[in-house]
């Protein structure tokens, strides 16, 4: 049996996806120019919508480009250390020049070097390394994962600033959902950041997840329309669908493929959602799944509730990437299969 394309696992590229092309070309386009305009970007969404998919291709390419230096880091630890020492074991070319340059033996890093004092510090340090890249005609890409709003990721992104301002090359990608991304935007001291690119994760297009499940799957058109629309464009329900549908061997959406599908989205992302939500975001969305859209007014009169008492559990159902509320008094629902999963914990 031929392998099944689809793939439920985080934190890779799967052997078979839909690239965010528009995206990924835009971000390194700007990057790979010969001024960049921005050196800054940030991947947001809820979690399975392709964050660490787009953030993977973009390492990708320019981890092939010889005019590049790409370093993922964790948002924990520390980061400038982390950097440096990735660099340092990491990047050959470099060598040499750590050998007759820098003394990072004080920091845990490579040997001591004679008559070499050991650098003050590792902002020190990275500066110099920026510098001798600069001279290389190199750039050096940072990119985060996962981002939180950590101490040492706050420092970093101080120190980032100040490296930047010296016109250096270094640029940085983080990816992380809302709350976090937003945390790190409003901590002090970090209004540059805040006004860095910034690319929300939106839902895949449909007729690009029809046409996919046409070709790969061998359905009809009618079938893969139906499957599109189940998966809302959400990218973790668009793989997970398919893998099922491929295993299921059937050209027609079973109850036992749906099941499945359910099953994959309450272990894999729905229960860690449903349990960062507070009480009264919970409560709300039991009553707004009950429809793929409802008018605010509607919702208040079923929970018997005033608008000024719903705006705060708007405001974080809305910030974390559940509900749409772009079309003025209607509230839509994102995710796909969100009322079965509701309807389940609630009995369980």
């Amino acid at each position: 049996m031929t392998r099944n394309p689809y793939s439920i696992g985080f934190g890779k590229i799967p052997t078979h996806y839909i690239s965010r092309d528009i995206l990924i070309d835009e971000i390194l386009e700007n990057l790979n120019s010969e001024e960049p305009q921005a050196q800054a970007y940030k991947l947001t969404g809820i979690r399975g919508s392709g964050k660490t998919v787009t953030l993977s291709a973009i390492e990708k390419s320019l981890r092939n480009n010889p005019d590049w230096v790409v370093v993922g880091i964790k948002p924990e630890g520390n980061i400038i250390e982390d950097i440096i020492g990735t660099i340092y074991n990491e990047v050959p070319f470099l060598l040499s020049f750590f050998k007759s340059n820098i003394n990072l033996s004080k920091f845990g890093i490579g040997v001591d070097i004679k008559n070499i004092p050991p650098v003050s510090s590792l902002d020190a340090a990275l500066n110099k390394i920026l510098v001798e890249l600069s001279k290389r005609k190199k750039r050096l890409l940072v990119t985060v994962d996962e981002v939180k709003n950590t101490v040492s990721m706050r420092d970093f992104v101080q120190e980032f600033q100040i490296l930047i301002r010296q016109d250096l090359p270094i640029y940085m990608i983080i990816a992380g959902l809302y709350d976090d991304i937003e945390s790190l935007e409003n901590a002090d001291h970090l209004t540059f950041f805040l006004r860095a690119e910034k690319y929300d994760m939106t839902p895949l297009n449909y007729t690009t997840i029809r046409n996919d499940y046409m070709k790969t799957l061998k359905v009809n058109q009618d079938v893969a329309e139906q499957m599109a629309a189940i998966t809302k464009g959400y990218a973790f329900a668009y793989q997970a669908l398919g893998k099922y549908m491929w295993e299921s061997e059937q050209k027609d959406i079973s109850e036992d493929v749906l099941l499945k599908l359910d099953e994959a989205l309450s272990e894999k992302v729905y229960r860690k959602i449903w349990s960062e939500l507070s009480p009264k975001e919970k409560w709300y969305l039991n009553y707004i799944v009950t429809k793929d859209q409802m008018p605010v007014s509607e919702l208040l009169q079923l929970t018997q509730k005033k608008k000024n008492e719903f705006s705060v559990p708007r405001d974080g159902l809305k910030r974390k990437g559940i509900i749409d509320t772009s079309t003025r008094g209607i509230l839509k629902i994102k995710l796909p299969r969100l009322k079965e999963f509701i309807e389940n914990n609630t009995i369980e």
